[in-house]
């Protein structure tokens, strides 16, 4: 390798490792803009298990409820998960950015529809918990 040949890399090393020290920066500005507020926010877990036979009817009622909750004022952020070992297994996760958001959302005609969807499926009891930051 030729002086000129390492000193390229050097330099190129350099500047990747600026460009991700800046990136990692501009991460950590947003996590803390994220947080904000992060006090008046409702964390939601919900785990819904259909029968075997209903998990696609099940992923399919999950994915519209999703769609649609997204659209809700007030939704930061709104996902399910499928389980690896058993695919009638789901678990919901919502972010709300207040209590008053998350009821409007529980009386949301939407919301109403896709629990009385999903009730008949269910193969052991809807649990949803609600959570603030442990701060």
């Amino acid at each position: 390798m030729s002086l000129n040949t390492g000193v390229h890399s050097i330099r190129h090393r350099s500047q990747v490792c600026a460009i991700v020290l800046f990136a990692l920066l501009g991460l950590a500005g947003s996590a803390r803009a994220q947080e904000s507020g992060g006090r008046e926010k409702i964390y939601v877990v919900t785990h819904v298990d259909v029968v075997p036979t209903e998990a696609a009817a099940g992923t399919k009622l999950l994915k519209q409820y999703v769609e649609e909750s997204r659209k809700d004022k007030g939704a930061v952020r709104v996902e399910a998960y499928i389980q690896i070992s058993r695919i009638n297994h789901f678990s919901v996760v919502e972010v709300w950015e207040n209590r008053q958001a998350l009821d409007a959302h529980e009386a949301a005609p939407h919301t109403k529809k896709f629990r009385e969807q999903i009730d008949p499926l269910l193969g052991s009891p809807y649990d949803e918990r609600l959570h603030t930051i442990a701060e």
